[in-house]
């Protein structure tokens, strides 16, 4: 616990500090208060204040000069570049999972059993809906819905794509349970389900894409922005 509070404090001066930075409070090249001056003014300690410099010293805001100080590097916000490469590395995901649960869809439908969608509906109400809290356990049992559509596929390879990828897929479906991008809900699991068992593999296509197109859309308006 103790752990997890430092990192929190240390968070939030870093948080504090290069608000203060963006807001040019201290002009490229100046130096910054001493280390006593900062921990007062953000109340927390000289030690949480060393690791929040540290921390913006590898953003590219700060540096540090032996004997002299903490001057400031760059006054620009350097965080949006890396959070919109982010976005774009995540959106390249969705669309490559995208493409595999389509045509992994299309194939369930065509070669589906009643046993098949039986498993399917069981695994999405051991799912359930995320309330918050226990992210990583409703990772795995959505994760799991999603391989066993795969796998109602019997295409062998793309099995084992999927399985390769289980990895990055499972951190699309943690994207998802933030603030930011919105989960697909459980109808939109429900339909890909409902287009297997009718052995509609046109439905089932176009049920996972509408499934995965208000999260594509939503990373497209956030590269934007």
């Amino acid at each position: 616990m103790r752990a997890l509070t430092k990192t929190t404090l240390a968070d939030t001066a870093v948080e504090a500090i290069r608000n203060e930075i963006i807001a040019q409070r201290w002009l490229v090249g100046e130096k910054l208060p001493n280390e006593a001056s900062l921990s007062s003014m953000l109340s927390v300690s000289r030690g949480t204040i060393r690791e929040a410099v540290r921390v913006l010293v590898s953003q590219g805001f700060l540096e540090t000069r032996q004997g002299s100080g903490t001057y400031v590097l760059s006054t620009a916000d350097v965080s949006r570049p890396l959070d919109m490469a982010r976005r774009a590395g995540l959106r390249d995901r969705f669309e490559a999972r995208l493409a595999l649960e389509v045509e992994a869809a299309r194939l369930a439908a065509i070669r589906h059993s009643p046993a098949v969608v039986s498993q399917l509906r069981a695994l999405l109400a051991a799912r359930g809906n995320y309330a918050g809290g226990g992210k990583a356990a409703f990772v795995e049992r959505d994760l799991a819905f999603h391989k066993a559509v795969v796998a109602a596929s019997q295409n062998r390879a793309m099995i084992e794509i999927y399985e390769f990828f289980s990895l990055s897929i499972a951190e699309t479906i943690a994207a998802t349970l933030g603030e930011s991008i919105p989960e697909p809900d459980m109808q939109a699991h429900i339909a890909i389900v409902d287009a297997i068992e009718a052995g509609d593999p046109e439905a089932a296509d176009s049920a996972v894409r509408r499934f995965m197109a208000p999260v594509v859309a939503t990373l497209d308006r956030l590269l934007m922005s």
